[in-house]
């Protein structure tokens, strides 16, 4: 449970229609195997001890005795093991029948969760032998146990993981339109567990999946699913054993119909408690028992989760081809869109934009040219400038005049190395010094000049820099850092490079192609230093910052998921273990949170720009961060690693 992570388990064992015994011996060993992979929350079909399909036979007390005096044996031979596990009986109580999950934990019967929706249509016809259940808890004996809650408002509480607590419902209570886990979540419940028996025909995986991961991401909570399976009667039905984990819309782990029947991942509680935090329209009632329920705790011995879920070491580049087509697709449709809607209101028929031949310039130049084509304005509006400077070199200068060129842009050209000379002259720099007033020096030049040109023009001037750069503060104040619409502002830098290959290879431009190619290759720079003597780029920026690989999986775990240092530095090393070393991880999440709190005065008077991704800078939107915070508690969480 190290760091919120539970590892939770879907189990489908399989049974003989109304062999109690027999049945009983399944969901043990099932158990045993959940149990054996580290499982602490385990999850059983609908009413597997009795078999779904039992039909009338559950009118026979000789199959309700026996199915109560397996729930004891469960009970008994488990109370060894450190889990909660939770399966599917019919329990008798005051003259009716109930479908029912059965909660167990170290040898005892938490609770009994009646099903609410009893199903009778098509084919289904549960209400000819089971009752709804209620929704307040009542005491019953049942199974050798006395004064068990008995009822729907039910919540099994982990004492030594607060944020993990656990609420079921069965089968159907999932289908309807209110369905219980709703009010489950809103009472507190972060893992939500469904027992079900539902059958297998057409078409109905996908709908059952988008149901799973539906109500996850409404609920904002981890949602595990074990349906029924093998040997369930197949007089008219079949079963498919389709078991399911999804965390907050996300399918973690999956046991396609007729497969394993089994699934096993961890859901991170911690994650989920933040994100309900984050979300305000998310209405918790303070405390789970004015929402009239009853709350069970249970312990769990603390120990380490190993990791068996997937992370993202790119996340914000989806690995599936089509998928990551179709996200750069959208991106570059946001940004040309904010950027049309921009020049319209404005009523402006030019742009200036600075193009270096570097990612960020020439992702933004494309932009240009959509909202140019969307607006149908002729794209010799979009004034592209190249301002050589101190660092630029023949290759970038090239590629930045080529994709001009090839664009349909206006092409200027000013040089800004005389400029920078005065101005080192005027304040008493000397050149020969390449300190950061060296740097940014050249950067401002370059954007007075581009703020002037749009002041001739009647133009806007369009802002270059990308979200992982404003993360770092990897940018000149009032330099790059300043714009009058910034179309990259919440683009991460692992995703421009995709973006930028997109268009390379859709466009049907071979010239405009060849261009964006080699820009692909060129390392990321600002070149403000120098060329090397053989006039290659001598100033690399992930030499200096870190890799950009690993900073935008910070920015993801720490802006987005609310991670904390320690576990994020464990993620990472998962992750992206194969690719760096303890030591490189950590030392570039150190550098990270120290830029990170450091650079927030620039990230409060930022530009205009539209937001693409569920991560974004915007000091009117989703960060409103003081810029004189402190990063301490984050610093000496790493220093103890």
């Amino acid at each position: 449970m190290q760091d919120g992570f539970v590892k939770v388990a879907a189990r489908t064992p399989e049974v003989r229609v109304a062999d109690v015994e027999y049945n009983m011996a399944s969901c043990l060993r099932q158990i045993d195997a959940a149990i054996e992979e580290g499982a602490r929350v385990i999850v059983l079909p609908e009413l597997c001890v009795t078999a779904y399909t039992c039909e009338d036979l559950f009118w026979q007390d000789a199959l309700l005795d026996a199915a109560e005096k397996a729930v004891g044996i469960i009970a008994q031979r488990t109370s060894h093991i450190d889990a909660l596990v939770l399966l599917g009986a019919p329990v008798r109580t005051n003259a009716k029948l109930y479908n029912c999950a059965i909660a167990l934990a170290h040898g005892c019967v938490l609770g009994i969760v009646p099903k609410r929706a009893i199903p009778t249509y098509n084919e289904f016809y549960e209400s000819r032998h089971f009752s709804v259940g209620p929704k307040d808890c009542v005491p019953v004996d049942f199974a050798g146990f006395s004064g068990v809650p008995f009822g729907t408002r039910q919540l099994f509480a982990c004492n030594e993981l607060p944020q993990l607590v656990v609420a079921a419902e069965i089968c159907e209570d999932l289908w309807i339109p209110n369905p219980p886990s709703t009010d489950h979540a809103l009472a507190g419940a972060t893992l939500i567990c469904n027992l079900s028996a539902s059958n297998a025909i057409v078409g109905k995986a996908d709908y059952r999946r988008s149901l799973v991961t539906g109500q996850s991401a409404r609920l904002i909570c981890g949602y595990v699913y074990a349906s029924a399976g093998a040997g369930e009667s197949t007089q008219d039905l079949v079963f498919g054993g389709h078991d399911m984990i999804a965390e907050n819309g996300r399918m973690l782990a999956e046991a396609e119909p007729f497969g394993t029947g089994a699934a096993t991942s961890e859901v991170d509680v911690a994650f989920l408690c933040e994100e309900r935090r984050r979300m305000s329209t998310f209405v918790t009632a303070p405390a789970p028992e004015a929402m009239g329920y009853t709350v069970t705790h249970f312990s769990l011995m603390p120990s380490a989760t190993t990791l068996t879920r997937f992370v993202d070491p790119h996340p914000f580049v989806p690995s599936d081809a089509d998928r990551r087509a179709e996200r750069c697709e959208d991106v570059l449709s946001i940004q040309a869109r904010g950027l049309a809607k921009r020049l319209a209101h404005t009523r402006s028929s030019h742009v200036v934009i600075g193009v270096s031949g570097g990612l960020d310039s020439t992702l933004a130049l494309l932009v240009c040219a959509r909202a140019f084509d969307l607006l149908d304005l002729d794209r010799i509006g979009i004034i592209a400038v190249t301002m050589p400077g101190f660092g630029t070199t023949g290759r970038t200068h090239g590629n930045a005049t080529a994709l001009a060129d090839a664009l349909g842009c206006d092409l200027r050209e000013v040089n800004i190395s005389d400029a920078v000379r005065q101005h080192f002259s005027d304040i008493g720099h000397n050149e020969s010094v390449h300190d950061v007033t060296y740097e940014n020096s050249q950067a401002r030049e370059r954007t007075q000049v581009l703020m002037d040109i749009a002041n001739q023009e009647g133009g806007l001037v369009v802002g270059t820099g990308d979200l992982s750069e404003l993360a770092l503060g990897w940018a000149t104040y009032n330099g790059d850092h300043m714009s009058m619409y910034a179309v990259n502002a919440s683009v991460p830098k692992t995703l421009v490079r995709h973006l930028v290959r997109y268009v390379a290879d859709t466009c049907g431009n071979d010239e405009e192609a060849e261009v964006l190619y080699d820009v692909l290759d060129t390392p990321v720079s600002p070149e403000l230093l120098p060329a090397e003597k053989d006039g290659t780029i001598a100033q690399r920026t992930e030499d200096l910052v870190g890799p950009y690989e690993l900073h935008d999986f910070f920015l993801y775990e720490v802006l987005r998921r609310g991670t904390p240092p320690r576990k994020a530095y464990r993620l990472a090393r998962y992750a992206l273990g194969d690719t760096y070393d303890d030591a490189t991880i950590l030392k570039w999440e150190k550098t990270f949170y120290r830029r990170y709190f450091a650079q927030q005065f620039k990230r409060s008077c930022l530009p205009d720009g539209p937001k693409v991704g569920s991560a974004a800078v915007s000091p009117r939107g989703d960060l409103r961060m003081p810029s004189d915070a402190c990063a301490t508690l984050w610093l000496h969480e790493l220093e103890d690693l």
